[in-house]
């Protein structure tokens, strides 16, 4: 062997030494080694989940027929009225009727508000649940999302705390009776008018009446509309008493 291979051999030994003490030192730090080879590796510690406290879900394409008392459940009081006084039985014995909801099969429902129509009372087909514990809200959000009812896919998701608006359950114990708009309707028009009202309205019939008349003769229909019965209004008579005589 010449020197030169010598020379060569005692540095490929060194190098080779170098790498195993370097490898010996992270297999020392190290958890195992891998089954493949290669330097050993570290388990890393588990991260800790991050804990949900939102309690508040958004429940959106609720279908019609699915309301507050299908959601949170309805007491229903079994009644008759006597002459003295309304008494509760159910074959004789005082009773009274829990319907459950279906979200109460998750557990205790703090608040319920499902958004309405101010003029009508109906359903938006949205609205906001609160539970109690954090964790089952967690749990209704991702089983519940996406769940066929009544040919709908209920939408919910979990609402961060410092994104519930401070005024979202104002009122929301509050009984929504929507407005009689037949009754409004029926007492504006039999309301007693004055004669200055009577003649306006009149007007504005014979106003209407007319541009109908056009619209018929523009079409080329030959007819004849009748006249409205007491478009003339008789004046009041003015009656003159004779002056009692001295």
């Amino acid at each position: 062997m010449g020197a030169k291979a010598k020379k060569a051999l005692k540095k490929k030994l060194r190098k080779n030494s170098s790498q195993l003490s370097i490898s010996g030192r992270a297999n020392e730090s190290s958890d195992f080694l891998p089954l493949e080879g290669g330097p050993g590796r570290k388990i890393s510690e588990p991260e800790e989940p991050v804990k949900e406290t939102g309690t508040v879900l958004y429940i959106g394409h609720i279908p019609h027929g699915f309301y507050e008392e299908q959601m949170e459940g309805t007491y229903i009081l079994r009644c008759r009225e006597t002459s003295k006084k309304t008494e509760i039985f159910l074959n004789g014995i005082l009773t009274v009727v829990i319907l459950s909801g279906f979200f109460q099969q998750f557990g205790k429902i703090k608040r319920l508000r499902i958004a309405r129509n101010r003029k009508t009372g109906k359903s938006r087909h949205y609205g906001f649940l609160e539970f109690e514990n954090p964790e089952v809200a967690k749990v209704v959000a991702d089983e519940m999302n996406n769940y066929l009812l009544f040919e709908h896919n209920l939408q919910l998701s979990l609402i961060p705390p410092e994104r519930v608006h401070p005024k979202l359950w104002k009122g929301v114990n509050r009984i929504f009776k929507p407005l009689d708009w037949k009754a409004i309707a029926r007492k504006r028009h039999n309301k007693e008018r004055t004669m200055e009202e009577h003649q306006r309205m009149v007007h504005g019939i014979l106003k209407r009446d007319e541009k109908r008349r056009k619209r018929i003769k523009a079409a080329g229909i030959d007819y004849e509309c009748p006249d409205f019965v007491g478009v003339v209004q008789p004046a009041p008579k003015r009656i003159k008493f004779d002056e009692e005589e001295n």
